[in-house]
């Protein structure tokens, strides 16, 4: 697993509220905190925060660049020796440190990281963050160029907020530029589409302390708003990733939490859902067009979007990952459940897992309130509408219709995986568990509302090879062990027999592959479509 050279990478929080004088002294902005899991071991022990875990990493290994950058509220003076910058760069609110620069930067700014501290600025405005958010791109691409190195644009990752930052920058620099200087985007929980429950009149929100400073970020969340559809005409919608959070319960703001449940009822829904994050419900932390995953964290605070493992792990792979995989529903049938006596509706969720990490690359299940569906027939089809089209729509429209399938064909996940980045070296193939889900419920009350019709894990394992991969599938663990790992050829003679549990899959002329996955008599049968591509 050898060491790859990143990109300079930009790192953004999330609101700070009316009061920002915590986050103006907070040096990293959250990014440096991190979780301790009590009850594992080893590297799934304690997850010590993005930025130090960035700072470690012998895979994606970064020099924080952070001090380099200055952010005021009033210009400051170009010092003396600029340091062979020009006096525009060392001059201003967003300026460049010459001799901070000279130490950190003595080789190239690939592989840097930087927080982007917009809350030091002055006036409070998106537009004020977004044009310090450009400066700062500008002056890390004029340092790349000053040691003579190719600039394939910035990555960024923004939390909450700071996607509506990014979002204002990238309208502002335009399509053109836009693509040219950021290269991938992952944001976390960001609201793109609004915040559910923002609809407190303005007069009574200038009446609380500093609220008047921050208007302009307070009114940003508005649900009714489709600005988040100008984004998409500056920048390429595949190339931002939305991390969306769904654990509403543990979120420490629990006033948000029930606004959110309240906002479904007044949506002509009911309160028994909630789909937030505690903060931001999950179709407003959505872009159409945009891949999407679902996390099984909160908004902010311990184990969120902005302190867990799974965050870090997604981002780096979206942005680094030798392979890009997508899974698709071909086929599926029913065969038990709808209730005679009430109203069945049919739920389909997958969780994807990756071996020897403790972590989920893509999470559904009921207690997330994210599964597929409702669906009333029993081969999953009609359902919800198509994504894409809803999440188009102001999410202050009537009704929340965005659990329908993440893309065309029944396309159930799509994700990233990096095929060099592997904990144990002795380990063979790349390997992710399918956490297949099937369940139940009776809308009108009658008969009961969580009935498992159907689970199992699947195991699929993918030799990379120059002429295609090579792919197989388990029912269990047996053969993917370290101790005794079994090479492609000899899982090509296990799959002769049924009875071990292997099969290997065929390639088909369209370049994907298919497997069965249920069973007749089980309660579900139904058939994958699985594509693996590298990522170039």
């Amino acid at each position: 697993m050898g060491e790859m050279e990143c990109r300079p990478l930009i790192l953004i929080r999330g609101f700070g509220g009316v009061d920002v004088a915590d986050e103006q002294r907070s040096a990293y902005q959250g990014y440096n905190d991190g979780t301790v899991y009590p009850t594992k071991r080893g590297d799934n022990y304690i997850y010590e925060g993005f930025l130090l875990r960035a700072l470690k990493s012998k895979r994606y290994r970064y020099t924080d660049a952070t001090n380099v950058v200055g952010y005021y509220a009033q210009d400051v003076d170009a010092p003396a020796d600029t340091g062979g910058h020009p006096p525009s760069d060392v001059r201003g609110t967003v300026v460049i440190d010459p001799r901070t620069a000279a130490r950190v930067l003595n080789e190239a700014t690939s592989g840097t990281i930087w927080v982007y501290r917009f809350y030091d600025l002055s006036p409070r405005t998106l537009a004020r963050y977004a044009d310090g958010l450009a400066r700062l791109i500008s002056l890390i691409q004029r340092s790349s160029e000053q040691h003579n190195q190719k600039f394939d644009g910035v990555d960024v990752i923004a939390h909450s907020m700071g996607g509506l930052v990014l979002r204002e920058a990238l309208i502002a620099m335009g399509k053109d530029t836009s693509q040219d200087l950021v290269h991938r985007i992952v944001t976390l929980g960001t609201p793109h589409r609004g915040i559910a429950f923002q609809r407190v009149p303005r007069w009574l929100l200038d009446l609380l302390p500093g609220a008047r400073d921050a208007s302009d970020e307070l009114a940003s969340f508005s649900p009714s708003s489709t600005r988040f559809l100008k984004v998409l005409d500056a920048f390429p919608a595949r190339r931002i990733l939305t991390v969306v959070g769904t654990n509403y319960r543990t979120y420490g703001a629990s006033g948000a939490s029930m606004a959110n449940r309240l906002s479904t009822l007044f949506d002509g829904g009911s309160l028994s859902t909630n789909r937030s994050d505690g903060l931001v419900k999950q179709s407003a932390a959505q872009l159409p067009g945009a891949p999407r995953t679902f996390v099984h964290k909160c908004h902010g605070g311990v184990d969120s979007l902005v302190t867990c493992r799974e965050s870090y792990e997604i981002a780096m792979r979206f942005l680094h990952g030798s392979h890009h995989i997508q899974l698709w529903l071909d086929e599926a049938n029913i065969e038990r459940g709808q209730d005679c006596f009430g109203k069945s509706e049919f739920y389909f969720g997958v969780t994807i897992k990756p071996r020897y990490v403790d972590f989920e690359l893509f999470h559904q299940s009921p207690e997330a309130e994210n599964c597929y569906g409702p669906f009333d027939r029993p081969d999953l089809l009609g359902g919800p509408p198509d994504l894409k089209s809803e999440l188009e729509k102001s999410l202050g429209d009537a009704g929340d219709h965005t659990t329908g399938w993440a893309g065309p064909k029944r396309l159930v996940w799509e994700g990233w995986v990096d095929q060099d980045d592997k904990p144990d070296p002795d380990a063979l193939g790349l390997v992710f568990r399918l956490d297949v889900y099937v369940g139940e419920r009776d809308s009108y009350g009658v008969g009961f509302s969580d009935n498992v019709i159907f689970r199992k894990q699947y195991y699929v394992q993918v030799f990379p090879r120059a002429d295609g991969p090579a792919v197989f599938v388990h029912t269990g663990e047996r053969f993917l062990g370290s101790n005794d790992p079994q090479s492609e050829a000899e899982l090509e003679l296990l799959a002769d027999n049924t009875a071990n549990g292997v099969q290997q899959l065929a390639r088909s002329d369209a370049g994907d592959w298919t497997f069965d996955v249920g069973r007749t008599g089980s309660g579900f049968s139904g058939k994958f479509r699985i594509a693996i591509e590298e990522d170039l």
